[in-house]
């Protein structure tokens, strides 16, 4: 265990190392803090929509979803995989025009003061159940490697991750992005490899899997896959590409990085669907009662195949390795929720309320209050994560698609709806929630599968099936009733009567207008390449010294292969900074 935690220690060192490192870049003003200055380059932008769509539950509740149920998971990541392609071809670029600093700003061109504030309120409280959440899957593995209980490991990671987001802001979270993504793209690429080479090949994995791999266990209704991927690429597009989560593209240089962005994000996206699984579907095959090694996790033990895998196949210091890249995308995932929250908090709340007392607060004293919101909001993600790890009852899997199905989907749809229906009464968007929350209660309660089961006249669903059903439950009585509520309101519009008219004109009219970088802008982008290439090549330099750990001649390789690829692309980064200075 020693050089797992030496892997560990030295990757806390760089995190803390970017922190530092783009201080500097954060502390120019609450813009700068919130969204970079709206002034990164693509690839930075494109790591992190990437990585906020990551999370370390990527490796655990859903590599334990693969493992049980084989290829039924690759469905919602690509999902996400088209949600981004849609992003690249329409609504990238668009976010970035709305020419704001935070998502709530455009939610106040659009529908005005009252729901901006309704929003604020409400997507707070969401995005810190979801940060819990995260938390959560981090601790969850995280106390499997070292044998440490859950609640230990959440505190000692949230308070990390905190330490981040609230030393450097957007600057610091889109940077640690960027260098999480190369963490994680060497992480499951190297496993993927030997994963194949373990089970004899792809063939191999498909036709040894224990169960159908396509279809996947307790499954007497396949039909049911079908519809919970027709409902799946809507959900995605709903919960990736809307007002509130406009903030991934908010940071981007021009219109043009904006798209770009959101084309890296889909191509990782994709490449990533199919690369991150095989390892759990090969576990299923090598390691057939991987799960029954921690039952101290109960319902959530099949959650840790990836720490199984690694343990039992990959070279001495992976597992360190791994913790590291599921550090990175929790991190990315949370740091980045944190600095939105902040965000949102000053300009939509704090600052309001401050305009009605007739008082000003300058830039810098807001900037001082921002980076205390966010250590404030990171505790309470980890009371969050604390209280989730009581449900022991419930996969990972589960409670994130059922969390996100209940809530964020009914929250969500006024906030894509509206960049395309443009006539809409006041009170249209919390309607529309409080209807759509309504709803859900009812696909709790009452809509149940086993209701649906007794209404078509079946026997019903197995455990697996009834999971599925609500999703699709849940999904659909959304996109039939609430979606359609949201466009019929359009009725009720009257026009003498809209005092947000102006606003609402200038956001459409921004919506369409393109953004071009200024002449400042080339400075930028050299500290951007310069700062990074620097912070590449010593995480590349310490994945080298790796090669040192005592393991056969192939495991050194590996390490040495992945430090001369991460490597160069540090000193192609600093290169290009050079040339760009001349």
């Amino acid at each position: 265990m020693f050089y797992e935690y030496a892997v560990i220690a030295g990757y806390f060192l760089l995190i803390i190392g970017i922190g530092f490192t783009f201080k500097k870049m954060a502390a120019q003003s609450t813009s700068d803090y919130f969204r970079g200055g709206g002034r990164m380059l693509w690839w930075m932008v494109g790591s992190t929509a990437f990585m906020m769509q990551f999370s370390a539950w990527t490796f655990t509740g859903a590599a334990g979803k693969a493992f049980t149920d084989g290829f039924a998971v690759c469905l919602v990541f690509i999902a996400n995989t088209f949600a981004y392609f849609c992003g690249w071809l329409y609504f990238a670029k668009r976010f970035r025009q709305m020419r704001v600093d935070t998502p709530t700003e455009a939610i106040k061109g659009r529908f005005g003061r009252q729901n901006e504030l309704f929003f604020s309120w409400a997507l707070i409280i969401f995005t810190l159940i979801n940060g819990g959440i995260w938390l959560n899957a981090l601790g969850v593995f995280a106390s499997a490697v070292f044998y440490a209980d859950v609640g230990t490991t959440i505190i000692i990671a949230g308070l990390t991750v905190v330490f981040v987001s609230v030393l450097s802001g957007a600057w610091g979270v889109v940077a640690s992005d960027f260098m999480q993504t190369l963490v994680v793209a060497v992480i499951s690429i190297v496993c993927a490899i030997v994963a194949l080479v373990k089970v004899g090949g792809p063939i191999e994995l498909i036709e040894k899997f224990p169960s159908d791999f396509v279809i996947g266990p307790n499954m007497n209704y396949p039909l049911l896959l079908v519809g919970t991927f027709v409902f799946f690429l809507a959900k995605q597009l709903v919960t990736i590409m809307n007002l509130h989560d406009s903030f991934r593209f908010l940071t981007a240089k021009d219109s043009i990085n904006a798209s770009k962005a959101a084309l890296l994000a889909m191509c990782l996206m994709g490449f990533g669907s199919i690369i991150w699984f095989i390892p759990p579907w090969a576990s299923a095959i090598l390691y057939p009662d991987a799960a029954a090694a921690y039952p101290q996790l109960g319902n959530k033990a099949a959650d840790a195949i990836y720490l199984v895998f690694t343990r039992n196949a990959m070279p001495v210091g992976t597992v360190g390795l791994l913790l590291a890249g599921l550090f990175a995308a929790s991190m990315s995932s949370m740091d980045s929720a944190l600095n939105k929250n902040t965000g949102i908090m000053i300009r939509s709340v704090y600052q309001p309320y401050l305009k009605r007392r007739g008082k000003q607060v300058g830039d810098k004293k807001l900037l001082r209050i921002s980076m205390v919101l966010s250590f404030v909001s990171g505790l309470i993600v980890i009371a969050m994560a604390l209280y989730f790890k009581s449900l022991k009852e419930l996969s990972l899997f589960d409670l994130m698609m059922s969390i996100s199905a209940m809530i964020q989907v009914p929250l969500l749809i006024p906030l894509i709806l509206g960049i395309f229906i443009k006539k809409t009464p006041h009170w249209a968007p919390w309607a529309t929630v409080v209807l759509g929350l309504f709803l859900s209660w009812s696909v709790k309660n009452i809509i149940t599968p086993d209701w649906f089961a007794n209404w078509i006249g079946i026997d019903g669903f197995t455990n697996r099936e009834s999971a599925d059903m609500n999703l699709i439950l849940a999904l659909g009585i959304h996109l039939f009733i609430t979606a359609p509520f949201f466009w019929a309101t359009s009725f009720f519009y009257k026009e003498l009567t809209d005092k947000n008219k102006i606003q609402t004109d200038r956001f459409f009219q921004n919506l369409e207008t393109p953004v071009i970088a200024d002449d400042l802008q080339s400075d930028v982008d050299r500290k951007q390449r310069d700062k990074l290439g620097g912070m590449v090549t010593i995480m590349g330099a310490g994945i080298m010294l790796m090669a040192l750990i005592p393991n056969p001649i192939w495991g050194r390789l590996v390490f040495v292969m992945c430090s001369l690829i991460i490597c160069a692309i540090g000193i192609l980064l600093k290169r290009n900074a050079k040339i760009s200075a001349t």
